[in-house]
């Protein structure tokens, strides 16, 4: 018999495993999101086909954006309205789109460094330059020793603890770059947000398609497409995305037309090539926003769409407005 301390830690350390994992936003109705939007928001950009303030919450302000609710209207457009004024770089009275899409760059950029600088230290208290594998793997998987074999391959519907181990070790050995097994602060990162790194794509393509190739056939078939973002009960019927959804896999996610997803094509799902999520994000706040067409926006038509820009009491986004080091 598992003492409770056990139960406690596996839990703690299925949490913090999960936390390195790619991430899978649900919206109200259950629905995962596999695409990668890191450089903006973990908020699904379209719901149901109609656009999603809550992406355009997490893209303008970072990860930050949860407490806006705690911040009346007048004080929300007064630490708006000292953000708009950083965002002018050039201090011309106007928000450019680049000016626009340099800072929700910014913002993303603030919450990796902020994040991987975190677990840096967490990981590593001494600061030593190397974190090597075995260190890590003491430290969150260390338990493992001597705990019951059927424990650790019990996977129920996510995967097991050793299927984590053997993920994070393989992901591991893709971010050390430098083959000595031991990963410096960069390749840490690496390690962290995969998503985010070039040379780790594909790592997050594999681990994509493990998740959801239920059959190990090597393909995502529709079943498994749509099994992944919907489980509806017995009797239930199938919400309106979900049948859209099963459009966009005939016509746009498998494009040879074989009735399955491979590697390139899951690929292309999951990290569109040649789309740069922050330019469409600024272009599509300033059509927001943009009341007299010039392009660009004055202080006045942002803090005119302020609940567009940092959100409102009903989505519960805005944290940045109260960081005292914004101001």
């Amino acid at each position: 018999m598992r003492s409770g301390s056990f139960y406690l830690f596996l839990v703690y350390i299925f949490a913090i495993s999960i936390s390195l994992a790619i991430p899978k936003p649900e919206d109200k109705e259950g629905k995962k999101e596999r695409t990668i939007d890191r450089e903006l928001s973990d908020q699904e950009h379209f719901v149901n086909e109609e656009h999603n303030p809550q992406y355009d919450h997490e893209a303008f302000l970072g990860e930050e954006a949860k407490t806006f609710d705690q911040l009346t209207p007048e004080e929300s457009k007064k630490r708006l309205g000292i953000i708009v004024d950083k965002i002018d770089k050039n201090k011309d009275g106007f928000v450019s789109q680049d000016e626009l899409k340099e800072w929700i760059r910014y913002t993303q950029s603030r919450y990796l460094l902020d994040d991987v600088d975190r677990q840096w230290k967490s990981y590593n208290p001494e600061l030593k330059e190397k974190i090597t594998w075995e260190e890590y793997r003491k430290l969150l998987y260390s338990f493992m020793d001597d705990a019951d074999a059927n424990d650790l391959d019990r996977s129920d519907e996510g995967p097991s603890y050793r299927d984590m181990l053997q993920r994070d070790r393989r992901r591991w050995s893709v971010a050390d770059e430098d083959g000595d097994d031991a990963l410096t602060r960069k390749e840490f990162m690496a390690f962290l947000h995969p998503e985010e790194m070039g040379h780790m794509r594909d790592i997050v393509v594999l681990e994509t398609m493990e998740d959801i190739d239920k059959d190990k056939d090597g393909k995502v078939s529709l079943e498994e497409y749509i099994g992944d973002m919907y489980r509806g009960s017995e009797g239930d019927t199938e919400p309106e995305w979900v049948k859209s959804e099963r459009e966009q896999f005939s016509k746009f996610r498998d494009k040879n037309g074989d009735g399955v997803m491979d590697k390139e094509e899951v690929k292309n799902w999951i990290i569109p090539p040649d789309f740069d999520h922050a330019e469409a994000e600024a272009r599509h706040l300033i059509y927001e926003s943009d009341s007299d067409g010039d392009q660009k926006l004055t202080k006045d038509e942002i803090l005119n769409k302020y609940d567009l820009f940092v959100g409102s009491q009903a989505t519960d986004f805005g944290e940045a407005l109260s960081r005292h080091d914004e101001f």
